[in-house]
């Protein structure tokens, strides 16, 4: 049975998400959940748990504890790296829902939208009721950092 760290297939985007923050959990759970319905057979999506104590940063582009609760990232298929805004629009885009995030990558939106998302970044742990990055780092495995 494959488990969040090493799903069976190779799907076009692997998400790295907080699985201790609830916005993200609900997020995760309405993506997962529209994924499944239109890909049954071949998902789009696969999401990774960096919350998780199995959390392996070699495993997912060497992306460590820290990187990943600080912003958003998604590995694609073919190694490239996205952060921040664009793993939003890459997996609005792959399940159906691109037209949502679209706007964000125009030119006089997309400043904004980054500096919006870097102040949320910036915030989320607190707003959401998490400990600092700094605590919740020093609970991890030192090499994860």
């Amino acid at each position: 049975m494959p488990t969040l760290q090493q799903p069976a297939l190779v799907a076009p985007l692997t998400l790295l998400y907080d699985g201790g923050c609830p916005l993200c959990l609900r997020e995760v759970r309405m993506l997962r959940g529209r994924d499944q319905r239109l890909h049954p057979q071949a998902p789009r999506l696969v999401f990774v748990d960096i919350d998780a104590p199995d959390y392996d940063p070699k495993a997912h582009g060497g992306i460590s504890y820290r990187e990943a609760m600080g912003r958003i990232h998604g590995l694609c298929s073919d190694g490239t790296v996205l952060r921040d805004v664009a793993v939003f629009r890459e997996a609005y885009r792959l399940v159906g829902l691109g037209c949502l995030y679209a706007p964000t990558a125009w030119p006089p939106l997309r400043p904004v939208v980054d500096g919006v998302y870097g102040l949320w970044a910036r915030w989320r742990l607190r707003i959401t009721g998490r400990p600092d990055l700094d605590r919740l780092c020093a609970c991890r495995v030192p090499t994860e950092g």
